[in-house]
């Protein structure tokens, strides 16, 4: 079964109200990763939705904890030392942000083989991965 790693933004966007179009395409692709089981995310990526959910969209903090545990339901690579390196290596390659580098390194953890994000060029490959944005 192909996995994908789901990259932050496609979680804010779900409770993004302001932005129908972006939210009903990130709740489609939630709803998919969760039923097809293919899903992956890091410990990174519930960190930052639940920051910026809470901070920015004012997303209640129980309801935005609850999300964390539903989308835990997905695989969860847990970021480590040995990821942390591994991204600084990503961001000198690709010349990506940190940030980036560490979700990049997250998603070849999770065995994936599509990271879908808007924050990279869509349709580009890096580090073996195909990235992917949704809201094209």
């Amino acid at each position: 079964m192909p996995r994908t790693f789901l990259d932050t933004n496609v979680l804010v966007y779900s409770d993004d109200r302001g932005d129908k179009r972006r939210s009903r395409t990130a709740i489609e692709v939630i709803e998919q990763a969760l039923c097809a089981g293919e899903g992956v995310l890091s410990t990174q990526v519930l960190q930052e939705y639940y920051a910026v959910t809470t901070r920015k969209l004012g997303t209640d903090p129980d309801i935005a904890r609850r999300k964390v545990a539903l989308y835990a339901r997905m695989d969860v690579v847990q970021v480590d030392v040995a990821m942390i390196l591994e991204g600084t290596e990503l961001q000198r390659a690709h010349q990506l942000s940190f940030w980036d580098a560490l979700i990049l390194a997250a998603a070849s953890r999770g065995g994936c083989m599509t990271l879908l994000t808007e924050d990279l060029q869509h349709g580009s490959t890096l580090a073996g991965m195909n990235v992917v944005n949704p809201f094209a």
